[in-house]
């Protein structure tokens, strides 16, 4: 839900200064959670993730989009909503991760975006699962497939 994280990233530096399509950004051997992702939509497992993002996007969301077809490429669905479009839904204060309708997995990132020394805290709590999922399958339906999403960018 942020519109920058970790711009220490020597992958967005590169992208910043023109590197595109580096191996870094596409290569399951250098990058683990592509090959994570193969193995578990291999095995049935549905992953979607929704971005709600500024507009026009920031940098960082335009290197984000960059990078995500190989993320699309190893079987995660990614959908992209605009955050004029999300005022009347009820988030969660922080990025999560939901598992199995029974999980969620907060993320903590400072003011900078980069995380914070306390970056992870997990929630079982009916309550919150059952906002976290809601928020979610709003943003879904109302989002736009990777493959479809055009970022506006800055003129």
């Amino acid at each position: 839900m942020r519109d920058g994280y970790m711009r220490s990233d020597p992958r967005f530096i590169a992208w910043q200064n023109g590197v595109r399509n580096a191996a870094e950004d596409n290569d399951p051997a250098l990058r683990p959670w592509l090959t994570l992702i193969t193995e578990l939509v291999g095995r049935g497992v549905e992953i979607r993730r929704a971005r709600i993002i500024s507009e026009p996007v920031s940098d960082y969301i335009e290197f984000e989009h960059h990078v995500t077809d190989a993320n699309v490429a190893a079987g995660e669905q990614v959908r992209w909503l605009p955050r004029r479009q999300a005022s009347d839904i009820a988030l969660p204060g922080n990025d999560f991760w939901l598992f199995d309708d029974g999980l969620v997995v907060f993320h903590h990132f400072d003011g900078d975006g980069e995380l914070a020394p306390d970056d992870e805290t997990f929630s079982d709590d009916p309550a919150t699962v059952k906002l976290c999922s809601a928020a979610f399958e709003t943003v879904w339906e109302r989002g736009v497939p990777h493959t479809a999403y055009h970022p506006a960018r800055r003129p």
